[in-house]
């Protein structure tokens, strides 16, 4: 007991303190971790599109949450962390795995997961830092919604092959879209920490 005094002393200084703030900063490792998992969605390929096309469906991505400018840390890192945790939950059923190759699926199920990590520890430091709840449940609101008529849609196609491709494409380029934010992040890191 009297070593866990200290212990939980000098955790909560390191999350509280210039330490801590290191931890939230987007490394290239994200980066790189991002690249790979659009190559991963990229070869999870297994129909062509364009036997697909009347499959398409227009899913409304919000795409004010990832283009936004005037975004605040927190709210990024909010829509981030939403975006791989939905990408991860839709990936990481019943009806998925039978859909993908198991390999290729726990390599992206992996990516989605470390990424996760890394913004969950990030999330709770920059929601300390700043006051923006309400532009965060705005901004998750919008995602879970795009992300249920994902699943409605998966679910009135019966979960077909060319469903599984509709949305597979669909997700790259939203997933795409949050490489972008995280780019800009980074960007503003390196900013700040350059003044």
């Amino acid at each position: 007991m009297a070593l866990l005094l200290p212990l939980l002393t000098a955790l909560v200084m390191c999350s509280c303190g210039p330490v801590g703030a290191l931890s939230c900063d987007l490394p290239e490792s994200q980066g790189r971790l991002s690249r790979k998992t659009l190559e991963l969605l990229d070869q999870m390929r297994r129909v062509s599109t364009s036997l697909c096309l009347e499959d398409r469906s227009d899913f409304r991505f919000p795409r004010e949450m990832v283009n936004g400018s005037q975004l605040q840390k927190a709210q990024a890192v909010s829509v981030l962390h939403e975006m791989l945790q939905q990408i991860f939950n839709l990936f990481h059923t019943e009806r998925s795995s039978a859909a993908w190759t198991p390999t290729l699926l726990g390599r992206l199920r992996t990516g989605l997961h470390q990424q996760l990590e890394h913004l969950e520890a990030c999330l709770v430091q920059v929601t300390a830092e700043e006051d923006s709840a309400s532009a965060m449940e705005n901004s998750t609101l919008a995602l879970r919604r795009y992300f249920w008529g994902i699943r409605l849609y998966l679910q009135e196609k019966n979960y077909s092959d060319c469903a599984w491709e509709i949305v597979r494409v669909e997700v790259m380029g939203s997933f795409s879209s949050s490489t972008n934010l995280q780019e800009k992040l980074r960007r503003k890191d390196g900013d700040l920490g350059s003044s």
